[in-house]
């Protein structure tokens, strides 16, 4: 996180909600009280802002000025909605490539895999509004940029996005050990979206009773998982050689 996506100070925070600017996550100190943050409290509940309540000492390390118990991050990204980026990406190919991470917590695994969709083309990448990783100086500086390139979307539920995305002729594959179907045995061809999950749980159950198919990469060692934005490489770059391979 950097200086310039960071702002500290009850008065400060009020005012970035004011002006609408793009906040990714609100810091808040446990228990604290009076009229300024009775009226921080009352513009976060009329919005869906990601929030955590953390300890002082959080709270110290993010700032080095005098933050009154509340720190927020500003996203260096504009984010469109699902709408934008799904009626977009029908504009520019039959066959979009689409990729929902399922309250992935990493911001270097966040950043790893944006760069990995930019180079394989995906169309959209959706995220959760809240319990995923921030959009910050470090997510942004690990895609090496590609971050300004990728269309990327915040919904307020993945299993939202997973509905709209079926209502418009997209096929819903989970990465998951869950299930005994190679990914290599699917049909990437068409219009796809690909979900990854959480670096620690995957891919939530609700949503894998959502999607259409749930697929897995072979593991051939004694490691029974890989980093998700490896496993998540892995993946699209099965989709770019299905969609490029001329047998295919």
């Amino acid at each position: 996180m950097s200086d310039s996506t960071r702002i500290f100070g009850i008065r400060a925070v009020i005012e970035a909600i004011d002006s609408g600017k793009n906040i990714d996550k609100i810091y808040l100190q446990k228990d604290l009280s009076g009229s300024l943050i009775k009226e921080l409290g009352q513009k976060i509940n009329k919005g869906d802002y990601n929030i955590s309540y953390v300890p002082v000492e959080k709270l110290n390390k993010l700032s080095k000025g005098n933050h009154q118990g509340v720190v927020a991050t500003i996203s260096p990204i504009a984010f469109q909605s699902i709408e934008e980026i799904v009626e977009k990406a029908f504009s520019l190919t039959s066959n979009p490539l689409f990729l929902l991470l399922d309250q992935l917590t990493d911001v270097r695994n966040f950043g790893a895999i944006i760069r990995t969709a930019e180079c394989c083309g995906v169309n959209g990448i959706i995220i959760p509004e809240k319990g995923g990783a921030p959009l910050n100086a470090d997510a942004v500086k690990t895609s090496a940029g590609a971050a300004f390139s990728v269309p990327l979307c915040k919904v307020n539920h993945i299993k939202d996005a997973l509905f709209y995305l079926q209502a418009s002729q997209v096929q819903l594959i989970a990465a998951t050990e869950k299930t005994n179907t190679s990914v290599y045995d699917l049909d990437l061809k068409k219009p796809t979206a690909i979900v990854m999950g959480n670096e620690a749980k995957g891919v939530s159950n609700s949503i894998l009773k959502t999607v259409d198919y749930k697929a897995k990469l072979p593991l051939l060692g004694k490691i029974e998982s890989l980093n998700v934005s490896v496993a998540c490489g892995a993946i699209l770059y099965e989709v770019v050689r299905q969609r490029i391979s001329p047998e295919m």
